[in-house]
């Protein structure tokens, strides 16, 4: 007989709340391919099809009170120009607003996206990509996780569609089942980075490069994502 503890049903818990996620990050990037689905590689993103995706986003955004920010970031070989690489909305207070990126290589605030893991992922493998916690200094400046999901145009990799979601907001969604278990415990990425914590024993970021000798990992069982929870053996 097997016996479910409380820190399988927190593992089965998170899971099941981090693929429901994905199958939605999944649609919106289908959903915003969908825009271009008549036209080749590389692409000149028009007037018409930024309001078009900005409207997708504040869907998005509008169905899913926990994301902070949404949107689109193409590859630099998809695009045509230096306009409609990156396309990203965020809520501030009661209005969603478009963020602007310095995507000139030597800019001061150079964002080099292709080179984020939320980005390198998705194309390195083709499968749904999540990072985090880190630290979003261009746009919140807190810590953040992003989901992001591969954007096919010609069945080639042309970027990624994802969301934005602060830590503190899934510390309100996960810490109910995270107290649930006896003792410390910690839901870790997979570079072993603590992504909530049910105690002041494990911090936000801090990383834990071996398990402790009075702790066991369970495994999140979504693919590609990596994810685990430390725990009490």
């Amino acid at each position: 007989m097997t016996t479910t503890t409380p820190a399988d049903q927190a593992a089965a818990e998170i899971a099941a709340w981090m693929r429901a996620l994905g199958v939605d990050v999944q649609k919106f990037a289908g959903q915003t391919t969908a825009l271009w689905s008549d036209r080749r590689s590389p692409l000149n993103v028009t007037p018409r099809d930024l309001s078009n995706l900005e409207d997708l986003s504040k869907q998005f955004l509008e169905s899913h009170g926990f994301v902070v920010g949404t949107g689109v970031i193409f590859s630099a070989e998809a695009v045509t120009g230096s306009d409609g690489g990156l396309e990203w909305w965020i809520k501030r207070d009661h209005a969603v607003e478009k963020l602007e990126f310095d995507l000139t290589p030597g800019g001061e605030r150079f964002y080099d996206y292709q080179n984020m893991p939320f980005f390198a992922s998705a194309h390195h493998t083709g499968e749904p990509a999540g990072w985090g916690p880190y630290v979003d200094y261009l746009g919140l400046d807190e810590y953040i996780l992003t989901y992001s999901a591969p954007i096919q145009l010609d069945e080639k990799f042309a970027g990624v569609a994802g969301c934005d979601i602060r830590i503190r907001k899934l510390e309100e969604i996960f810490m109910p089942v995270l107290r649930a278990i006896p003792g410390d415990a910690a839901l870790l990425n997979g570079s072993g980075r603590v992504v909530v914590g049910n105690s002041g024993a494990y911090l936000v970021g801090e990383r834990l490069r071996t398990t402790p000798s009075d702790k066991m990992v369970i495994p999140i069982d979504v693919p590609h994502l990596e994810f685990s929870l430390l725990c009490s053996r």
